[in-house]
């Protein structure tokens, strides 16, 4: 699997960026983080539509987007797993994971991903989510490869 994560906002040195780091060494799947920030002080509608083209420039043609949203399917572990081993069986091995900025996904974010996440109902720190994602990203890799990481 190839695996973008875009991400509104640059992380900095910290325990977030290391939890992050430590997942994405243990992943055998290649993953990369593109970070995309918008600096100028722009209305917060604004601010959301000029993330959500940052976003989508990131995202090279051909790859599968996945948007973190909340009102996106809560799945648990086994079902994400799942989801990207279906997509991987079916030739899909190239996935974008959109991580927006404070204020969420512009609409066409929503409307042009191929599938909307939720990590829950709980508010997460958008900096934190990159590390939140890579485990469970590693926890599917290691669910679809029956190994035993994950326990039930």
């Amino acid at each position: 699997m190839n695996i973008l994560l875009a991400a509104v906002g640059k992380s900095r040195p910290g325990p977030e960026r290391e939890l992050f780091d430590h997942y994405r060494r243990r992943l055998g799947w290649r993953i990369t983080l593109k970070e995309v920030e918008e600096r100028r002080p722009l209305p917060a509608t604004e601010r959301i539509e000029r993330e959500a083209m940052l976003l989508q420039a990131a995202i090279p043609k051909g790859f599968l987007m996945v948007a973190l949203d909340q009102r996106g399917q809560r799945l648990d572990s086994v079902a994400f797993a799942k989801m990207i081993g279906g997509w991987r069986d079916s030739g899909r091995h190239d996935l974008a994971f959109v991580i927006g900025g404070a204020d969420g996904h512009a609409e066409g974010v929503r409307r042009a991903a191929d599938s909307l996440l939720s990590l829950g109902e709980m508010t997460w720190p958008h900096m934190l989510v990159r590390g939140l994602l890579a485990e469970q990203l590693f926890r599917a890799e290691s669910i679809l490869a029956n190994h035993p990481y994950h326990r039930v």
